[in-house]
């Protein structure tokens, strides 16, 4: 059966895929959805709404609402006694606050949170593909992608010219607008370029070495008034730096060695995080071990950002609760009922 009346909250990093990611599934199952994007992003939102009028979704069905989250029209959503559920993707800590604002009237939630995801590259990999790979899962979308790898562990032999490579290639980002045949734009406000700039000075505070980027870039017009930001390689910071520990959501990441199948493991679970990791090798015995042991919602071999949407996704520990995908999101958005007749 149907829930009834859900509740879609989505963040403002892909607006549009994963508003439509929850409001399908949902529809799908006869629910009637109000939905809140980003306070960042409402217009892709509005034109869905758009398409759904012209469509001939029925009056009620589908319903938008805008504003912020806590103390905003996000918590008086969340609190409504007539939504029954709460699909949401978002920072943790936002989730851990609708967790309570739910809990009184105990609605059924999904959700989908931070990552401090890792990459894992050990020395029989395919270099050539691995440092491609690495450069997509810490770059894309100006590193704004929960999936992204804003930790990346290399076996030694080859770290120093791992390093090299994705350094170099870092270097070489174009950055610029849409229309400029650019591989990285800007962040989505200065605001928050002034967050991931803060983890570029504490990464020098706590004594790591900066190999590439570190800054804003200059353009000498109009786009430095723009919230553009440099593609950053770090190396060199302890494993409790918060540099490490913290997700920084920007176009970065933390280049470390490791000596042993096991410490790479050890070095990728170490985080409060668990939603995604890359594991790269030749060894496809290896690759299902060390995929196996990844404590995350998600793990590609030899691969990042590579999904069947019919299969499960989503995270553990701070990364979220549930699964979405295929009959999962399915099975959120029901409710099964067990109907026993005498006879």
């Amino acid at each position: 059966k149907p829930l009834g009346v859900v509740a879609v909250i989505v963040p403002w990093n892909l607006p549009f895929l994963l508003m439509t990611w929850k409001v399908a599934p949902a529809l799908a199952c006869g629910n009637a959805v109000v939905a809140k994007p980003s306070e960042e992003t409402p217009s892709s939102a509005a034109l869905l709404a758009e398409v759904m009028q012209e469509a001939g979704v029925p009056p009620g069905v589908f319903n938008l609402v805008h504003g912020f989250g806590p103390g905003s029209t996000g918590e008086a959503l969340v609190r409504h006694p007539d939504v029954n559920a709460v699909a949401f993707t978002g920072e943790s800590a936002t989730g851990a606050a609708i967790m309570r604002s739910a809990a009184d009237s105990v609605k059924a939630l999904s959700f989908e949170l931070g990552g401090k995801n890792a990459a894992v590259v050990f020395a029989d990999a395919d270099f050539e593909a691995a440092v491609s790979g690495t450069m997509r899962s810490v770059f894309s979308n100006c590193g704004q992608v929960c999936l992204c790898s804003e930790r990346v562990y290399v076996e030694r032999p080859i770290f120093e010219r791992f390093v090299e490579a994705l350094s170099a290639r870092a270097r070489a980002l174009k950055i610029g607008g849409p229309y400029e045949g650019a591989d990285l734009g800007p962040l989505i406000s200065r605001a928050h370029r002034e967050k991931v700039l803060s983890y570029y000075r504490l990464a020098r505070e706590e004594h790591g070495e900066i190999v590439c980027g570190g800054g804003v870039p200059a353009f000498g017009d109009e786009r430095d008034r723009g919230a553009f930001i440099e593609p950053t390689i770090v190396r060199g910071l302890a494993e409790g730096s918060r540099c490490v520990k913290e997700e920084i959501f920007g176009p970065v990441c933390h280049v470390a060695p490791f000596d042993s199948e096991e410490e790479a493991v050890r070095l990728a679970n170490d985080t409060r995080y668990g939603l995604a990791a890359a594991v790269w090798t030749c060894n496809l015995q290896r690759a299902h071990r060390v995929a196996r042991q990844m404590e995350v919602g998600i793990a590609w071999v030899n691969d990042w950002y590579l999904r069947d949407l019919r299969t499960p996704f989503g995270g553990v520990k701070l990364s979220g609760i549930g699964r979405e995908g295929g009959a999962h999101s399915l099975a959120f958005f029901s409710e099964p009922m067990n109907v026993c007749v005498k006879l």
